[in-house]
């Protein structure tokens, strides 16, 4: 089977033995594709993965060999994510899925870059869903970067008639917005890149360029009154710089990204406007049950948001997408 590894600086293709079930409680799945996540990109760019690593977990695959007491048979095509929570620890019982060490631990084998992929029965019972047949390989891999944005938008706890904020318009920012949107929420965006503003108005999202930060605050009040939450989807350095300057007092700001840097600790705008500030990572269940629908139902809309790559040009997916002349790289097997 052909897999994309990573090797030092690159991720390169090579061909390796064929995974097999033997015995195992479980499915071999053939990947039809899977979607780059901005997490795959910080693992390579930041070294935290070793060589020989095949990183992905947006799968879209068909089950090719199954043993399993789930509902699935061979030749159905699955949507399925990577971790599963125990449900029991401190950290499922408070919420924080994302810190389970179940969680951590469990995953598809080897990852999505390869044409062969082990997917456990736990995975199977929990986390992979029958795709619908008028669902786009490419509409239903965003299941598993939608339920993540799901679960952040659970956490903040907004109420009726709330508007939000979303800072970055990349292919996440853009999801967030839908997603908000979707679960009756009043949502704006703002990015620096001029077509993802275009892009966010036509898909309805309202936005705007942050470029110059004061004369977009004052647009921003007069249009929404006042921001009850921020969601940060950018990492760039100016984000937070933004969501202070727009969060209302008492406001909420979501962080959903990771910096290159630490952008330091903003004690006394957090204290003297009482703001709440709080992290999300990874979705539940739960919350990846409540994207599959949002996805299925049409709630969210993902169509053109995918430039597809043969996976023998997985480098160049990658290049792209960090040179941001793409939005979300597929990987097609």
């Amino acid at each position: 089977m052909k897999v994309a590894q990573v090797s030092g600086d690159k991720i390169v293709t090579k061909e390796v033995e064929d995974i097999k079930l033997d015995g195992r409680k479980g499915a071999i799945v053939r990947v039809l594709g899977c979607g780059l996540c901005g997490s795959d990109i910080v693992k390579f760019r930041e070294k935290i993965v070793h060589d020989g690593a095949v990183l992905g977990h947006e799968i879209v695959a068909l089950i090719e060999e199954i043993n399993s007491e789930s509902k699935f048979k061979k030749g159905d095509r699955i949507v399925t994510s990577h971790h599963i929570p125990c449900g029991e620890c401190v950290y499922c019982k408070h919420g924080n899925v994302s810190m389970c060490e179940h969680f951590k631990s469990t995953n598809i084998r080897p990852g999505g870059f390869s044409e062969l992929v082990y997917v456990s029965e736990e995975h199977l019972e929990n986390v992979a869903h029958l795709v619908p047949i008028e669902m786009s390989d490419e509409e239903i891999s965003f299941y598993e970067p939608l339920g993540c944005c799901v679960r952040a938008i659970k956490r903040c706890h907004l109420i009726e008639g709330d508007s939000v904020l979303v800072v970055g318009l990349g292919s996440i920012g853009l999801l967030m917005g839908e997603g908000i949107k979707a679960m009756g929420y009043k949502v704006y965006g703002c990015d620096l890149i001029q077509d993802r503003i275009d892009l966010a108005n036509r898909m309805g999202i309202e936005a705007y360029s942050s470029l110059d930060l004061d004369n977009f605050n004052d647009i921003l009040q007069k249009k929404s009154g006042g921001i009850d939450a921020v969601f940060m989807t950018s990492g760039a350095d100016k984000a937070l710089d933004v969501a202070l300057k727009v969060v209302r007092k008492g406001g909420k700001i979501l962080v959903f990204s990771s910096t290159p840097r630490n952008t330091g600790y903003p004690n006394n705008e957090i204290y003297y406007k009482e703001l709440t500030v709080m992290g999300s990572y990874s979705p539940s269940p739960k919350d990846l049950q409540d994207s599959f629908e949002l996805l299925t139902s049409h709630k969210v809309n993902v169509k053109g948001l995918t430039t597809v790559y043969p996976i023998d040009s997985v480098q160049k997916a990658f290049d792209d997408t960090i040179a941001n002349k793409i939005l979300k790289a597929y990987i097609k097997m």
